[in-house]
């Protein structure tokens, strides 16, 4: 809980910017991941789109496409997109190194959930600015096992 002063100080990197739709940081893994992939920098909603099944009936293939209207220029682009997974065995999914070379971002996968969590989309730009998606999704049949 935002409002209970028990959050860890990772925790804060999304708890300064939540909303009543942002997650909350689950356990410190996920909070080491965020630490990680943001070098320590707030992570922000925005210039990010994460879209996703809001019920996933089979979490072997549940099917992931992200975006982001952000510039691909020699000068500013998206340096790496990150799935975080707050509740998978292994919850940094994948991190996908980009150059400006490709134009765009627009990403699309297919991923194992293991059960309903949020899915984090984390990109990192040249700089230095992090920004993020979040979707929640609920599985029905667990796809890791």
């Amino acid at each position: 809980m935002v409002g209970s002063g028990s959050l860890l100080e990772s925790e804060r990197l999304l708890a300064a910017y939540a909303g009543p739709e942002d997650p909350e940081v689950p356990n410190e893994e996920v909070a080491r991941i965020l630490r990680e992939i943001s070098g320590g920098k707030p992570i922000r909603r925005g210039h990010l789109t994460l879209d996703m099944p809001i019920v996933a009936e089979d979490g072997r293939i549940v099917p992931v496409i992200i975006e982001s209207d952000l510039p691909m220029t020699a000068d500013e682009y998206v340096k790496s997109v990150h799935l975080v997974v707050d509740h998978n065995p292994d919850a940094h999914l994948a991190a996908f190194q980009l150059t400006p070379a490709i134009g765009s971002v627009s990403i699309s996968t297919r991923i194992k959930m293991k059960r309903t969590t949020w899915v984090r989309a984390i990109a990192a730009t040249s700089t230095g600015d992090v920004w993020a998606a979040y979707a929640r999704v609920q599985v029905t049949l667990n796809g890791c096992g």
